[in-house]
């Protein structure tokens, strides 16, 4: 079987290759580029194995013309740059000794020892630089079936790097079979060994978390965490009940995943943003679509409050809550409320003080009660107490 793709045609993909095999040596490509391009998917970056040790694939650069940089030299790994992009080239390894994240590795002209220390089977792909792959472990089968097996002994793999729990479910999210259920074997590995999460630093667990409500449809990934317990250990108080029909709903209506919309129906315990290490910018978008959830607005005057994306997704939660449909004019009465101002001004009436506030606050409520159609006037009158003409 072989691959195919622009990535591999690519006159600076050859080039890397080229330069790497120009003394004997091999150069596969490895992981997510075979994985992807098998299943006719983008492919980001490329990784390439290769049985030359560090300083010889230095040298093969350079003599090429190419641009080594010693990104992770003493684990076997460097990066060449060539058509402005960049090739991660990494010497056979076979692990010696492994402490979590790091390991102690062994460098090998074996491809059969490289690949038995990765995480899964449809990880361990090959292929050359003509696109032939090489598949030293079987791992094929499982790629086409939409299989996601650990190599080996599951235990051991997750013992090695306990992040390999979430990724598990994460993988199977995004490559499995979504009717297929995941693999017993390492689903059973994930429960009985999820104390190791512990040991993950907050930024790792909520990288993992991200990617894989970003899927196509993680719910089933996410019940499977649930039913194991893993889901409330990393995220207290999390409900997955709302997630498949959010999922269905989006599709319906035409809106792709968005990791934040999920994470917010999941509902839950509201220091999760801290919990994941999310940036300012994601834990403030989380906060507003759990405000604009709370709050129950129409969509104009929920955008108006909370923002546009926001209003969105509260909208498309609720419908998925209700069983209703995403309003026909959703678009354009986000667009309104965003866009609108309150005609009212502190300014404009008169007072002072807990007074100001209160009438304010009147005013607000009546504009918000109106879906933001009343005028200058009738908020005035709201202000003073009085029923809008």
């Amino acid at each position: 079987m072989r691959i195919a793709g622009d990535w591999l045609a690519a006159p600076a993909t050859q080039a890397v290759c080229a330069a790497l095999t120009a003394r004997g040596n091999r150069a596969l490509f490895v992981g997510g580029c075979v994985r992807n391009a098998l299943l006719g998917r983008p492919v980001a970056d490329i990784d390439i194995a290769t049985d030359a040790v560090p300083e010889t694939t230095i040298a093969l650069a350079r003599a090429a013309g190419l641009h080594p940089v010693p990104t992770g030299i003493a684990h076997g790994t460097i990066t060449i740059v060539a058509g402005r992009r960049p090739y991660e080239v990494t010497t056979f390894r076979r692990d010696i000794e492994t402490t979590g994240r790091h390991a102690t590795v062994a460098f090998t002209s074996d491809v059969v020892d490289d690949a038995r220390r990765r995480d899964f089977t449809m990880n361990a792909l090959y292929a050359d630089r003509s696109g032939e792959v090489v598949d030293p472990l079987g791992g094929l089968p499982d790629l086409l079936a939409r299989r996601v097996r650990f190599v080996g002994d599951p235990a051991e793999r997750i013992a090695e790097d306990y992040l390999r729990i979430l990724r598990f479910f994460r993988i199977h999210a995004w490559y499995g079979d979504p009717a297929g259920g995941l693999d017993p074997d390492g689903l059973a590995a994930c429960a009985e060994l999820q104390d190791g999460l512990e040991r993950l630093s907050r930024e790792r667990v909520g990288a993992e978390i991200c990617k894989l409500l970003g899927a196509d449809d993680p719910a089933p990934s996410v019940a499977a965490m649930a039913a194991t317990g893993i889901l409330t250990r990393i995220l207290p108080g999390a409900d997955p009940a709302g997630l498949a029909p959010l999922v269905h709903v989006e599709k319906a209506a035409g809106f792709g995943p968005d990791w934040r919309r999920r994470l917010a129906v999941l509902g839950g315990d509201p220091a999760w943003p801290d919990a994941l290490r999310l940036s300012r910018a994601d834990a403030r978008a989380v906060a507003a679509i759990r405000a604009a959830l709370c709050d129950g607005l129409r969509p104009a005057a929920s955008a108006w409050r909370h923002g546009a994306d926001a209003g969105r997704d509260a909208a498309l939660i609720t419908a998925s809550a209700t069983g209703g449909a995403v309003p026909g004019d959703l678009a354009t009465e986000l667009a309104r409320g965003a866009s609108s101002r309150l005609p009212l001004a502190a300014r404009d009436l008169g007072l002072e003080g807990p007074a100001l506030g209160a009438a304010l606050r009147r005013a607000e409520a009546a504009w918000i009660a109106a879906d933001l159609r009343l005028d200058d006037a009738a908020l005035r009158a709201a202000a003073a107490g009085r029923t809008p003409a």
